[in-house]
């Protein structure tokens, strides 16, 4: 009776820790890549050697690259966290209008031709795409195997994640098809929770890491474009040309330099003659 008692616990533990060895280790990953959904089918980019025309104030557009749909960032999610990035540049003086394009009008793999599509139907210039590549990796620590086979999995935090993302802003100029400048962004979260919560506290985990790493790329963003104003202006990398509506958003020009510099004069020698 006491041999068949403990053949009966044997046969129970060798159950539970073949549940818990199949919890032990696993990741899940998402991705939209900017290349796989710009150059599908192996495309290789055209190099034809262009300038491209940009006039101001531009109408910008921003978008998630489409991914996988089956392993993928909620639709509401994303459209929170371009919003984060269009309220950090909704105040520029050269940018009119920034409008946020649904994933569900870009096609996976659908080419430029597909980016021109949405370009014209949202009434944008410059597009912004934003590509990411997150993976999470899950593992049941030695605390988690021992402790759950003889208590349960409700009562001790024994599973870990780690989940790692990467997101990527890709600005194009829709007319040339030319990539204008980029900014990357980057989060890593550590984590634990009990088996029967990991589900829950992982995918906050990957909402979260999202949130990161966006917070990251925003001012990089910033950066890359006052340089690429720099750039422009001084390399000539881009023609940059005025719409009749445009007041100069606070960038001044030679003539508006020269008026200053008069009225500075015209204050000084009045300032001299009163004295």
């Amino acid at each position: 009776m006491r041999n068949k008692a403990l053949i009966a616990i044997l046969l129970a533990s060798s159950l539970l820790a073949g549940c818990a060895m199949w919890w032990e280790r696993g990741n899940q990953a998402q991705r939209g890549m900017v290349v796989d959904y710009l150059y599908p089918k192996n495309q290789q980019p055209e190099l034809t050697p262009s300038v491209p025309e940009l006039s101001l104030p531009l109408r910008v557009g921003i978008a998630f690259v489409p991914g996988d749909r089956y392993a993928d960032l909620p639709e509401l999610e994303r459209d929170r966290l371009l919003r984060r990035v269009k309220d950090a540049f909704a105040n520029r003086p050269y940018i009119s209008a920034i409008e946020v394009i649904p994933t569900a009008y870009l096609r996976p793999k659908g080419g430029f031709e597909n980016l021109e599509q949405a370009a014209r139907m949202f009434n944008v210039d410059v597009v912004t795409l934003i590509s990411y590549d997150q993976v999470q990796f899950s593992d049941s620590n030695r605390l988690s195997l021992l402790y759950w086979t003889i208590v349960g999995a409700y009562v001790i935090n024994g599973n870990q994640y780690d989940v790692s993302t990467l997101v990527d802003a890709t600005v194009f100029d829709v007319k040339s098809r030319n990539l204008l400048f980029r900014a990357p962004g980057t989060s890593q979260i550590k984590g634990s929770s009990a088996l029967v919560k990991l589900s829950e506290a992982s995918r906050e985990a990957r909402t979260e890491g999202y949130r990161q790493a966006i917070d990251e790329m925003i001012p990089r963003l910033d950066a890359q474009l006052e340089a690429f104003r720099t750039r422009a202006k001084e390399q000539k990398v881009a023609r940059i040309v005025h719409k009749p509506e445009y007041k100069g958003g606070g960038s001044m020009d030679l003539a508006g330099l020269g008026l200053l510099g008069l009225a500075a004069a015209f204050v000084l020698a009045r300032r001299l003659r009163a004295s």
